[in-house]
């Protein structure tokens, strides 16, 4: 038997970070997930745990760096605790930090009162081996709706195809986006999450679709347009179907007015987008 690729680490650590300006106060409230990986083949097989720091550890050390340097951008503080892992640990020669970040919004006018946000989750992953960083940042849960400027036609007819063909009809959809940094960039990553999140949006309200595939092209090309420091996109979009409602029963019309919104099944499209002269991508994508 040989042992093959393997990492362990602490899933969900849950740390929410409170920071007191005076009476107006700052929330980051964040779900941090650890995993490493290194010269760890005698615990597997002898269950020698002398090379191991404890899943325990790395949710402690998550809370203590949270205090020592706070959090700004969650990139920044994945790559903080990834280097910390890999560097104060000879045994550790791979960190992989995973962030999701849920966002609050103020509550009125009360410095200290806030309301959970019900939009999307900001997410990132860092890699680090010693060397070498990756950072991929994104978002998930970003839903999007376009009321009109949407077709489906053309497509492949069977005889299990009953479908119509539409010129006009509602696409909506709940955008999940990752998107990897050409380099590491700290300092930079709050900037790039707003530039990226905005050229999706316009992307999906300007784009005249004749189908969700040719969407998903035209946002993660507008990413790449209005963000240099991007060098890939990956889209997973659910097709979110909304169906016209049969009015005829009740001698009513239904012009494109009343709909059904289908939870399931649903269509979904997932591909990426990225430059010619993107450079490697080494372990960012796991």
């Amino acid at each position: 038997m040989i042992l093959g690729p393997n990492r362990y680490g602490k899933a969900e650590t849950r740390v929410v970070r409170v920071t007191r300006h005076g009476d107006a106060h700052h929330i980051k409230d964040l779900n941090v997930s650890t995993s490493l990986s290194g010269d760890m083949a005698e615990v597997h097989l002898s269950g020698d745990n002398s090379a191991v720091l404890a899943t325990d550890t790395q949710k402690n050390t998550v809370h203590a760096f949270a205090k020592k340097h706070g959090v700004g951008a969650i990139e920044d503080f994945a790559l903080l605790l990834a280097r910390h892992f890999v560097d104060s640990q000879p045994t550790v020669h791979h960190a992989r930090v995973a962030i999701e970040e849920y966002s609050w919004e103020r509550n009125g006018s009360s410095g200290h009162s806030f309301v959970r946000s019900g939009g999307e989750t900001r997410t990132c992953v860092a890699h680090y081996d010693g060397s070498q960083a990756w950072v991929v940042s994104g978002l998930t849960g970003l839903v999007v709706l376009n009321t009109t400027n949407s077709e489906f036609w053309g497509y492949i007819k069977d005889e299990y195809t009953t479908l119509p063909e539409t010129r006009d009809r509602i696409l909506a959809t709940a955008v999940d986006a990752t998107w990897r940094h050409a380099a590491p960039d700290g300092g930079a990553y709050d900037k790039s999450y707003e530039n990226a999140r905005q050229a999706l949006l316009a992307a999906f309200a300007g784009t005249y679709s004749l189908s969700l595939q040719q969407t998903l092209y035209a946002m993660g090309s507008r990413v790449l347009k209005d963000c240099p420091e991007i060098c890939e996109v990956r889209l997973s979009l659910p097709n979110k179907h909304h169906f016209l409602v049969d009015l005829s029963p009740f001698d009513l019309d239904n012009d494109g007015e009343v709909y059904f919104a289908a939870d399931r099944p649903y269509g979904l499209i997932e591909g990426a987008v990225l430059r010619e002269d993107a450079p490697g991508a080494g372990p960012a994508w796991d």
